[in-house]
């Protein structure tokens, strides 16, 4: 594949942090059918560079492209084909599920109820729809966070640690549901502590691009 065909493209990045390089000169390219896991020991950057990549922090050095553009000549058409689930399950706690459901839809256009509580049912939570979600447990408010990826548009999913909280019947129907996402042509960017089940997956090591390291790139998993 030709580097215009990436559907993400790293150029040269570097971060640094506390006056401590995170990572450097850091190149990779990213295609639609992907499924990459960020690996790194705590503190190799691996969240710093998914804020990094969903536009949530812009404390780095190189070049970030989209569909062979800089992101900052297509900001409006990167984000717009973008979910970004960080660390935390960014959740409204005073609202209930479909109303936090609802906020959410209404940045990618009107989406109809039916629809918000169909991707409620799809993580299980059928039947908590109307409950605050300061009632629910750590697992079901993960849950409600990742109901969004059942209705979602954007081609590029980038998760951190999105299997946190859930139980083995939920890390199994997510890990279906990535697989599905890359295997219809969108680009997953995941972390996570533990092990990931998924065919074709790719490594992207943070170690390989420490300060003092010479080799980097992308692995099969």
């Amino acid at each position: 594949m030709t580097a215009a065909s990436a559907l993400l493209e790293l150029r040269n990045l570097t971060c640094e942090r506390d006056e401590r390089i995170l990572f450097a000169r850091l190149n990779a390219r990213f295609y639609a059918g992907q499924a990459v896991q960020i690996l790194g020991p705590n503190g190799s950057g691996k969240t710093t560079l998914l804020r990094i990549l969903a536009g949530v922090s812009r404390d780095y050095q190189g070049e970030i492209l989209f569909h062979g553009k800089s992101i900052a000549e297509l900001a409006w058409e990167f984000a717009n084909d973008l979910l970004y689930l960080g660390h935390l399950p960014g959740v409204k706690k005073s609202l209930t599920p479909l109303e936090n459901l609802r906020w959410y839809a209404a940045l990618q256009g009107a989406v109809a109820d039916e629809h918000l509580l169909a991707s409620l049912a799809q993580v299980n939570l059928a039947g908590y729809e109307d409950t605050p979600c300061y009632q629910l447990s750590a697992g079901q408010l993960r849950r409600v966070a990742l109901a969004r990826l059942v209705f979602s548009k954007a081609k590029i999913w980038i998760l951190d640690e999105p299997f946190t909280a859930l139980d083995k019947s939920g890390i199994t129907q997510l890990e279906n549901r990535l697989i599905a996402h890359a295997e219809a042509g969108g680009l997953v960017l995941v972390t996570s502590h533990q092990d990931i089940h998924f065919p074709q997956l790719q490594i992207l090591n943070l170690q390989d691009f420490a300060e003092n390291s010479t080799v980097g790139g992308l692995s099969h998993g």
